[in-house]
């Protein structure tokens, strides 16, 4: 089985958290609500993936202005490609807590469609188990 480290921002902005849903037919959680975030590359620095996946996920006009370390956690997920294959991987994350300065974000096709929402309106939307245990841990949930 193969092992990726995964970089995740939990981006706010004004009192909301970036909401992506992911598209129907690929990544871990179809049609899910999730996090931005992706693979650390060979040779990166941690806050370098993690800016590198902002850029290519949302776009280079979102302007982080703050990240922080703030957890890690593992599992064991299956991935969808967009051409329909499936790859069971184990998953290592470190979730990093960033503030951005603007809400201009240009998601890519890995995204149908993004959000920002209030804390306490997080329970309304379809969050994929990942990220509802994240915000579990927050207390946001």
């Amino acid at each position: 089985m193969r092992q990726r480290i995964i970089v995740c921002p939990i981006i706010e902005n004004n009192g909301e958290v970036l909401l992506c849903k992911m598209a129907d037919d690929r990544g871990v959680f179809p049609g899910q609500w999730a996090l931005s975030g992706g693979g650390m590359e060979p040779g990166e620095q941690m806050e370098e993936a993690l800016l590198r996946e902002i850029r290519e996920e949302l776009g280079v006009e979102l302007q982080i202005t703050s990240i922080k370390p703030w957890t890690f956690a593992d599992d064991v997920r299956v991935k969808t490609y967009a051409d329909g294959s499936k790859e069971e991987i184990y998953m290592i994350y470190l979730l990093f807590d960033c503030v951005s300065a603007n809400r201009h974000v240009t998601f890519n096709e890995e995204f149908q469609e993004i959000a920002w929402v209030k804390h306490s309106e997080l329970g309304n939307y379809d969050l994929n188990e990942a990220t509802r245990a994240t915000f579990s841990k927050k207390g946001w949930l």
